[in-house]
C-alpha cells in the first residue's frame, strides 16, 4: 500500500486492569488479517495473546510492557501500542500517550469507570490526546452501558455521547444498532468475522429515536452544516460523521462505541470509527524546543519533505542489541542515513530500520512522517530526541513519577552479581520509574519502582533473562522529610590556610511550601553576594535535600529565601558559597521542626457485596480512610486512602477474607505526615 498520510492513524490502547485492551487488539490484529488464529490472554492453549510476547505476561495474564503493531483497515493504515492496566507499569501507558495521535479508553460495562480509567484518562488529557471510548464486556451478567455513559460523565468531565445501542444485553447480547448510519448488525461466523446487516428490533424503535436525537443534538454544536440540515430534515451520514470528528478533534466530545471483544462482538465497527474520527499525524499538533534559539517553541509539521525530527520513547534490549522506538514527526528516515542526537549531537548511522509487530520484526528501506518505526543496535536513553542534523531541537519529555517503594536484593555469587550488574543496567536504561542505587551505610544494593508488582516483576526477569540469582530483603516504604515551620539563618564560611582562603556568608529563612517542591528565591540587593555566586548557593542547598538530617529521608516541601551576605574580593568563591549554604542549612532545619512523611495511596477495591463489612474493617485496620462507597447489588466498590506501608501483602488478606472474589488496586495519592508512634519506631531504629 503507497504511503498517505491522510490515511495514517497513530492509536494508543488504554484502560483500567482487566478491561479487555489485548483481547481488543488480538480481534482487531485478527480482522484486518495480521494474524490467522485468535489466542486468549490468559494463554490457557500455551499460546497466549500476540501482543502479550513476554513469558511473565502469558503466565500472570497481564500486560507488563507496551507493544506496537500495525495493520490496515478500509485503505487506512493503523499503528496500535497496547499498554498495561496495572497502575505499576504506568509509565508504559505515559510514554504511548506521549506519541500517539489519538486513543480508545475501554471501560467495563459492568466495572464503568474505575480507579485507573481515572488515571488514564488525566494521562490523555496531559499530551491532548483525543479519544473514542469503547464499552467492552457488554456480554457480562450486571453489563449496564447507560450506567457507564453517565460515569463519563460524571467522573471523567467527558461529553460522552452514545453512538451505538445494543441488542439485548448480558447473555442476550447478539448485535449492535448504529445512530449514525440508522442500521442494525449481527457478527456471525467461528470468530464473529462476517457482518451482517440485520433489521432494527421493532420494540427499540422508540429508544433508538431518542438516542439518535442526543446524538444529533451532541454533534450539532461542531457543526452549523448539521445544524442547517437538521432544520431541513436533510441529514446524511457524511455531514454526521464530519460533525462528530471536528468535536472529537477539538477534545470536547467523546463517542462512545459498544461491544464484547471476548464474544467477537463490535470490533469491526470500533475499526470504521478510527479511521473516521481520530485524527491523521497532519491533524495533531506537535512542538519542539529550539536549541540554538534560547529553547523558543516552535511547531512541527507532519511533512516527509523537511529536515528529520524523531523521538525516541521506548528502549528495549534484545540478545541483539538495544531495540529503540522511534516516533517521526517531521521529515523521513531511510536505511544508511546519518541522524544525531539534539542534546549531544552524537553521531549515528541507521544500520537496521525495523517495523514492529509485537516482538516480530520487519525490516524495511524508509519510513515517513507520522510513522512509528525502530532503530537497532544505537546507543541512546528514553527520551532522546533525533535530528538530521540541519535542525537542532529537543522535544519534550515525559512525566515521570517517583518511585515509591523500595527492596535490598543480594545476588548469590560471583556470577550472579556480574549477571545482576547486566540487568540493572538494562532495566534503568528501559523503565525511566525503576531505579536502583547502593546504600552508603549498608552497601546493600537498592531497587525503587512504583510498586511491590512492579519490582516482583524485573526481579523475576533478572531470574529469567539475566541467570542472575538474588535473595530480595523486606520491602522499604520511600519516606520523605518537610519541615513545619520557618526558621531564619546566617552562616559565615570561613577557611584560612596557606595562600588564598574561603569566604562566604549567607543569610535568610527556609519555609514550608504548599506546592510540596523545592523553591529557591533570591532577595539579594546590592550584590552582597556577586551575581556570579548565587547559583552555588542553590546548589549547596539542593545538595542538602538528598538527605534529611532527622533520619536521612530525602527532604520535599521547601522554600528558600536568601535576604542577606557578605562576600570578600579575594577568598570568595562558587565553592565558598556552596559551602555556606550546606552550613547554613544544617543550621537552620532541625529549628523548623521536620517531621517525617510517609506515602499513603488511593486503593479501589471491587468485592461482592456480601465481603463489604470485612473489607471495610481491614482498611480502618490498616490505618486507612474511606474516600467513597458505591454498591449496585452484587458488588461493591470501595475507595479509600491507605498508608503504603500497611498495604504489603494486602492481596493475600483480601483474597482469604473474600474466598477470592475480590481484587484491588492501587496508586500514589500524596504523602502525609506519619503517627507519633511510627515516627518514635523509626526514630529508634535509625539509633540502632
Amino acid at each position: 500500500m503507497l504511503f498517505d498520510i491522510h490515511k495514517l492513524r497513530n492509536v494508543g490502547i488504554s484502560a483500567h486492569i482487566d478491561s479487555g485492551k489485548t483481547t481488543l487488539t488480538e480481534r482487531i490484529l485478527f480482522y484486518t488479517q495480521r494474524i490467522f488464529a485468535i489466542h486468549e490472554v490468559k494463554g490457557r492453549d500455551g499460546v497466549g495473546a500476540t501482543m502479550d510476547s513476554m513469558e511473565l505476561e502469558k503466565e500472570r495474564g497481564i500486560t507488563i510492557a507496551s507493544a506496537a503493531t500495525h495493520c490496515e483497515w478500509n485503505d487506512h493504515k493503523i499503528n496500535i501500542i497496547d499498554t498495561p492496566g496495572h497502575v505499576d507499569f504506568t509509565i508504559e501507558v505515559e510514554r504511548a500517550l506521549r506519541v500517539m495521535d489519538g486513543a480508545i479508553l475501554i471501560l467495563c460495562a459492568v466495572g464503568g469507570v474505575q480507579s485507573q480509567s481515572i488515571t488514564v484518562d488525566r494521562q490523555m488529557n496531559r499530551y491532548q490526546v483525543p479519544r473514542i471510548a469503547f464499552i467492552n464486556k457488554c456480554d457480562r451478567l450486571g453489563a449496564n452501558p447507560l450506567k457507564v455513559i453517565d460515569q463519563l460523565r460524571e467522573k471523567l468531565r467527558l461529553n460522552a455521547v452514545l453512538l451505538q445501542l445494543p441488542i439485548g444485553l448480558e447473555n442476550n447480547f447478539t448485535g449492535l444498532i448504529d445512530l449514525v448510519s440508522m442500521k442494525a448488525f449481527c457478527f456471525d461466523g467461528k470468530n464473529g468475522e462476517t457482518v451482517t446487516e440485520i433489521p432494527i428490533p421493532s420494540e427499540m424503535l422508540p429508544e433508538v429515536e431518542i438516542k439518535r436525537e442526543e446524538l444529533l443534538d451532541a454533534a450539532s454544536m461542531f457543526s452549523d452544516e448539521l445544524m442547517e440540515a437538521i432544520f431541513d430534515e436533510n441529514i446524511t451520514e457524511g455531514i454526521l460523521i464530519d460533525a462528530i470528528r471536528t468535536g472529537v478533534l477539538a477534545r470536547q466530545l467523546t463517542p462512545v462505541l459498544l461491544g464484547s471483544a471476548y464474544k467477537n462482538i463490535g470490533v469491526q465497527l470500533v475499526l470504521d470509527a478510527i479511521n473516521k474520527y481520530l485524527p491523521s499525524p497532519l491533524e495533531a499538533t506537535n512542538t519542539a524546543f529550539d536549541l540554538e534559539d534560547n529553547e523558543k517553541e516552535i511547531t512541527l509539521k507532519s511533512d516527509s519533505n523537511l529536515p528529520f525530527v524523531g523521538l525516541g520513547f521506548k528502549l528495549e534490549a534484545t540478545q541483539y542489541g538495544q531495540l529503540t522506538y522511534l516516533r517521526i514527526y517531521q521529515g523521513s528516515l531511510t536505511k544508511g542515513d546519518n541522524i544525531y542526537i539534539s542534546k549531544t549531537m552524537k553521531k549515528i548511522k541507521v544500520n537496521r530500520l525495523i517495523r514492529m509487530h509485537a516482538n516480530e520484526m520487519e525490516d524495511i528501506q524508509k519510513a515517513y512522517a507520522g510513522e512509528i518505526v525502530a532503530l537497532f543496535g544505537i546507543e541512546c536513553i528514553s527520551g532522546d530526541t533525533f535530528v538530521d542534523g540541519t535542525l537542532k531541537v529537543s522535544m519534550s519529555s515525559m512525566f515521570i513519577p517517583d518511585p515509591v517503594i523500595s527492596l535490598a536484593i543480594t545476588p548469590v555469587d560471583n556470577k550472579s552479581q556480574n549477571n545482576m550488574a547486566k540487568a540493572l543496567n538494562r532495566f534503568t536504561k528501559e523503565d525511566p520509574t525503576f531505579k536502583s542505587h547502593v546504600d552508603v551505610e549498608s552497601t546493600e544494593i537498592i531497587i525503587s519502582g512504583m510498586g511491590e508488582l512492579h519490582l516482583d516483576v524485573y526481579v523475576e526477569r533478572m531470574r529469567r533473562e539475566f541467570d542472575a540469582n538474588v535473595t530480595t530483603g523486606e520491602p522499604q516504604v520511600a519516606y520523605r522529610e518537610a519541615i513545619t515551620k520557618k526558621a531564619n539563618f546566617d552562616y559565615t564560611h570561613k577557611k584560612q590556610t596557606g595562600g588564598s582562603g574561603q569566604f562566604g556568608r549567607v543569610a535568610g529563612f527556609m519555609e514550608p511550601s504548599e506546592e510540596g517542591k523545592y523553591e529557591f528565591i533570591n532577595k539579594i540587593k546590592g550584590g552582597v553576594i556577586p551575581t556570579d555566586h548565587i547559583p552555588s548557593v542553590d546548589k549547596g542547598f539542593q545538595l542538602c535535600l538528598v538527605k534529611g538530617n532527622l533520619l536521612g529521608f530525602p527532604i520535599i516541601g521547601m522554600n528558600i529565601t536568601i535576604n542577606d551576605g557578605k562576600s570578600h574580593s579575594v577568598d570568595s568563591s562558587d565553592l565558598a558559597f556552596l559551602q555556606a549554604a550546606k552550613g547554613a542549612f544544617k543550621q537552620a532545619y532541625m529549628r523548623a521542626k521536620p517531621v517525617i512523611l510517609e506515602p499513603v495511596m488511593k486503593i479501589s477495591i471491587e468485592s461482592p457485596s456480601e465481603f463489604q463489612g470485612n473489607v471495610m474493617g481491614s482498611i480502618n485496620q490498616k490505618r486507612g480512610s474511606i474516600t467513597s462507597f458505591t454498591e449496585d447489588g452484587t458488588f461493591t466498590v470501595i475507595e479509600a486512602d491507605v498508608p503504603l506501608q500497611e498495604m504489603f501483602g494486602y492481596s493475600t488478606i483480601l483474597r482469604s477474607m473474600t474466598q477470592g472474589k475480590a481484587e484491588f488496586t492501587m496508586e500514589f495519592s500524596r504523602y502525609a505526615k506519619v503517627p507519633r508512634l511510627l515516627e518514635d519506631e523509626l526514630m529508634k531504629k535509625n539509633r540502632a
